[in-house]
């Protein structure tokens, strides 16, 4: 069966606005509108072609909640690489040669 001219707008648009909502949706949004599409697929009652307009939306939702989630992870650990980069400098700044006082301290014992 081949699409009509309608049907094929309705895709070109469809496309369309899901690489607009990839960027211009927030993550609390795309995952509310993802659980309402997954209530209206378990729910029934659609025919087909609405069945697969949902789970494309569905798919479409899920990659921006997972860019999200992606983006989220690498900030944490790029703030918990930098916590780990500041703890090692402040740990390895009084540690060099015996410098300070237990320099003095030990050096006055062996002297």
């Amino acid at each position: 069966m081949a699409k009509t001219d309608e049907q094929a707008q309705q895709s070109a648009r469809g496309a369309r606005s899901a690489s607009r909502a990839e960027t211009t949706l927030g993550y609390e949004q795309a995952r509310d509108e993802l659980v309402e599409v997954v209530r209206r697929l378990e729910a029934g009652g659609t025919s087909l072609e609405e069945s697969l307009a949902l789970w494309e939306r569905g798919e479409e939702l899920a990659k921006v909640c997972r860019r999200w989630l992606e983006g989220a992870r690498a900030r944490l650990d790029a703030a918990l690489a930098d916590e780990t980069d500041e703890d090692e400098d402040e740990d390895g700044a009084g540690n060099g040669n015996g410098g300070g006082a237990e320099g003095a301290e030990r050096g006055a014992a062996e002297g």
